[in-house]
């Protein structure tokens, strides 16, 4: 079964999130579990937890069609000591506080380098910070997303993402969320079905499907390999329908969270229902 839905809103508790996602349409959804422009939270009280967990329960939501997803501000392979370890500690309070929502999934870009690491030190260091957090949270998996390339960001390249699990100790607990707007900006053709194939067939090569844990739906404002993040409605964008027509009606995009990320939230219901009539 296809998991289709919308990083939708958490204003005004946790709890909220369920709702929103449904009065789309949404079978899936994304949130996040605190401020993401803020490296501190109020820890989570337990009648918030439990009110979340009722709302997922009343509409359906099991923990495999959520994907939450961290701060912005979080660097695993950040190059200066001190940015390191807060980085560090934030991510595990992340894995923490879905842990406490009874989530199973964790979304993360990996890491930038900022000129002042090679890329492999930075990959080693981001695996290093996955460990580190693993062990000190149990159940949550790590899912790392890949990236446009922009700037000094790594995991744009299947290769880097694939070097990050190679490190991770334990893989039954790391996996992959590809965002096809990063996929494409970062240089992997989308524009047709054969090209979206041969795409997924490059990534299954280098990296492996069965670590594909969620995806992020979104059309590009940018042209193909331009290293820029520019999120575009489906359809509208540089990539077109055909990507997101394949997806839908490939068996191996099945039971995973596909949450769209795209610029016009008023039209997700719509965006949803014309994905839903294909996975059908």
């Amino acid at each position: 079964m296809k998991l289709i839905g919308a990083h939708v809103s958490a204003s005004g508790g946790v709890f909220n999130a369920p709702r929103n996602a449904e009065e789309i349409g949404a079978n899936a959804f994304a949130l996040f579990t605190k401020n993401q422009r803020q490296w501190q939270a109020k820890p989570l009280e337990q009648e918030t937890i439990s009110a979340f967990k009722q709302a997922c329960k009343e509409r359906g939501f099991s923990p495999n069609a959520i994907l939450p997803h961290d701060s912005y501000l979080i660097n695993l392979g950040a190059p200066e000591t001190d940015k390191l370890e807060k980085s560090r500690d934030a991510f595990i309070d992340e894995l923490a506080r879905c842990r406490q929502l009874g989530l199973t999934l964790l979304n993360f870009h990996p890491g930038s380098h900022l000129k002042k690491l090679d890329e492999a030190a930075c990959l080693s260091r981001i695996a290093e910070s996955i460990n580190m957090a693993l062990d000190a949270v149990p159940d949550v998996v790590a899912v790392i997303e890949n990236t446009a390339g922009q700037g000094t960001n790594l995991g744009c390249r299947f290769e880097h993402l694939a070097s990050i699990i190679e490190e991770v100790t334990d893989k039954t607990r790391v996996g992959i969320c590809i965002d096809t707007c990063h996929t494409f900006a970062a240089g992997y053709d989308l524009r047709s079905v054969d090209a979206t194939e041969k795409t997924f067939d490059e990534f299954d090569k280098v990296v492996g499907m069965q670590y594909l844990r969620g995806m992020h739906l979104n059309d590009s404002k940018t042209p193909l390999g331009s290293r820029v993040d520019r999120h575009d409605s489906l359809g509208l964008g540089e990539i077109g329908w055909d990507c997101f027509e394949y997806l839908m009606k490939d068996k191996r995009f099945d039971d995973i969270p596909l949450i769209l990320e795209t610029i016009r939230p008023e039209i997700w219901h719509q965006e949803i229902a014309t994905l839903r009539r294909w996975a059908a």
